[in-house]
């Protein structure tokens, strides 16, 4: 794969139904969000059916700023692609015969088959996951993959994916609060039961890697009731599209790339 296909693949679309993102609960590593998300960027909005999604290891690696000279990567991509598929996750189907929605287990993929000799893997995701993946016209949240791949901690995607799905309104500032114990369900964190562990160990390195890696800028104001920390109130806002190119692009270089970015272009272009 050539170094512009590289950084097209870091840039495509991640598009989900934000029943996904907002009601469903599950449990996934980094890593194993991130090949989730690699193959949910391979679908087009077109798409009316799953493909069997083709990629070989050292390309993932060199997407996703992996060190593709580790002998163990084969290793570990097979574990982790072992644990997504033994992995299933609770999620919102509607029941028109009840009239209400109620929650079903869903598994993220079908069969995986990898290929030891030549580093190619194969997956299609499982065909349940559907409605929250193909064809979505309303109520869907997409932001480009890029914004994902150099965050270390697995509470920083779901956090970001929140954030993206309910600021929909890019040029205008908003505020949401949540109730400490809904945000813990919502980041997958409910082990931290302490308000102290929860922000130090989970919500306060997710709301950092978001302010320094992505296109959104967080705040945190913390609301208590009578001694207890019981509310969180967040207010997010866009950053500027130059900060948001530098960003992109500062990323781009840290995960590995020798082309000239588009941030250099305005560089040079500005000290001409």
């Amino acid at each position: 794969m050539s170094e512009e296909k590289y950084l097209d693949a870091r840039h495509k679309t991640v598009r989900k139904a934000n029943e996904l993102i907002q009601r469903s609960r599950f449990d996934l590593t980094i890593q194993q969000q991130k090949i989730l998300l690699y193959l949910i960027s391979h679908i087009s909005p077109y798409d009316e059916d799953f493909k069997e999604y083709e990629f070989s290891i050292p390309e993932f690696c060199k997407v996703c700023g992996i060190d593709e000279t580790n002998g163990k990567n084969y290793k570990n991509l097979k574990e982790a692609i072992k644990e997504i598929a033994d992995k299933s996750l609770w999620a919102p189907r509607w029941n028109p015969k009840r009239n209400v929605y109620e929650e079903t287990l869903y598994r993220w993929i079908e069969k995986p088959y990898m290929d030891e000799n030549s580093g190619i893997i194969r997956i299609k995701l499982d065909n349940d996951m559907k409605p929250f993946l193909l064809q979505l016209k309303q109520n869907f949240t997409q932001y480009e993959l890029i914004f994902t791949l150099y965050f270390k901690s697995k509470y920083s995607i779901r956090l970001y994916e929140l954030v993206k799905s309910i600021h929909f309104h890019e040029m205008e500032e908003y505020t949401r609060a949540y109730t400490l114990d809904e945000l813990r369900k919502l980041l997958d964190a409910e082990t931290y039961k302490t308000f102290q562990h929860f922000k130090d160990r989970a919500l306060g390195p997710a709301v950092k890697e978001i302010n320094e890696h992505s296109d959104k800028q967080i705040t945190c104001e913390f609301k208590k009731t009578g001694r207890a920390y019981t509310d969180v109130v967040f207010t997010i806002r866009t950053k500027p599209t130059l900060e948001v190119i530098r960003i992109r692009d500062q990323i781009d270089k840290e995960l590995g790339t020798d082309q000239l970015s588009l941030w250099d272009q305005l560089e040079e272009a500005r000290l001409v």
